[in-house]
């Protein structure tokens, strides 16, 4: 009894191990194949000429960025200065004596708070819209199929190069029939549509695979589920960059409320700091420049936040495939 299971387990042993040819072969054919070398990351040589012209564009862009930040370096200093230290000749950048209470008379002596509170409710409101028209629009030119939806887009598109200045008197008229003009909504209902927002989305839309609307269309969902569930998830940094640049667009507005808000109460920070300078016999040009410091914070707050979604946005929104 004890040899027959003996040899029961020497044969179940057998079944899971291969045969002494097979392994010889295995063997002989690992010894055959080459030794792979561990992969060294290509690193492209530097040349004197090139290392040169690199440092040459450093040296550019670093120049290019002290020309673009030094109006603003000189602006935060000086609302730090009195009124007469602002221009003094020569120039003097840092102050004598740093006058903090500059920040406090603007928003004592104007309607800063009201300014700000009319300047962010518009771009808000316009940022939002902007946003949900121009990207619903683009999908409908993006992955709707329908005669003249080229020649739509480009007509549409191509009013971006018309000048606002050459139409804004007939559409004055236009929202003053309509007894809008005096009013947030003005500004809203001029802004509300866009033509580089559709253009900017459709241009994202084009990048991602037709395969996902087709395989929604299988699974029963309509356009406006495609257009909500899948588009809108998946186009998050060209969302992003239309949402940045409406905003401070519509932050920085100033003709746009100077033709159509004629009551203080409505005047956005723009309009309000203008008219406050308008209303000094003595310009105080150090309070302006508080007050024009704390207009940039909110844009830089927003910019610094959305930068990495800005910059991918526009690196692919221009991209198929």
């Amino acid at each position: 009894m004890a040899e027959q299971i003996e040899k029961d387990a020497e044969l179940l042993v057998s079944d899971f191990t291969a045969p002494a040819g097979a392994r010889r072969g295995l063997r002989k054919l690992a010894e055959e194949i080459p030794e792979r070398k561990p992969q060294v990351a290509y690193t492209e040589k530097m040349t004197p000429g090139r290392r040169i012209a690199r440092i040459a564009m450093y040296v550019g862009l670093v120049i290019f960025a002290i020309g673009l930040l030094t109006p603003f370096v000189w602006m935060v200093l000086s609302s730090f200065k009195s009124a007469n230290e602002v221009f003094s000749v020569p120039v003097q950048w840092l102050p004598e004596t740093w006058v903090w209470q500059n920040y406090i008379d603007i928003w004592t002596e104007s309607n800063m708070l009201v300014w700000i509170r009319n300047t962010l409710f518009l771009a808000v409101v316009v940022t939002f819209l902007q946003v949900l028209t121009g990207s619903f629009a683009a999908y409908g030119f993006a992955r709707m199929r329908f005669r003249g939806r080229d020649v739509l887009f480009l007509l549409y598109v191509g009013t971006i190069a018309v000048p606002w200045q050459s139409y804004m008197i007939p559409q004055f008229i236009l929202l003053s029939n309509f007894k809008v003009s005096n009013t947030l909504w003005s500004i809203i209902l001029l802004q509300a549509f866009g033509a580089f927002g559709v253009f900017l989305m459709k241009q994202f839309y084009e990048t991602i695979p037709e395969e996902l609307s087709e395989a929604a269309r299988l699974d029963g969902l309509s356009e406006y589920a495609i257009w909500r569930k899948i588009m809108l998830p998946l186009s998050i940094p060209a969302l992003a960059s239309l949402t940045l640049l409406t905003f401070v667009n519509t932050w920085n507005d100033y003709l746009g409320p100077l033709i159509y808000l004629r009551n203080p109460d409505l005047w956005t920070i723009q309009l309000g700091l203008k008219g406050f300078v308008s209303n000094l016999f003595d310009t105080n040009y150090a309070l302006l420049f508080a007050g024009l410091t704390i207009s940039v914070i909110p844009i830089a707050i927003i910019f610094l936040l959305g930068q990495k979604y800005f910059v991918e946005g526009i690196a692919t929104s221009g991209l198929k495939g």
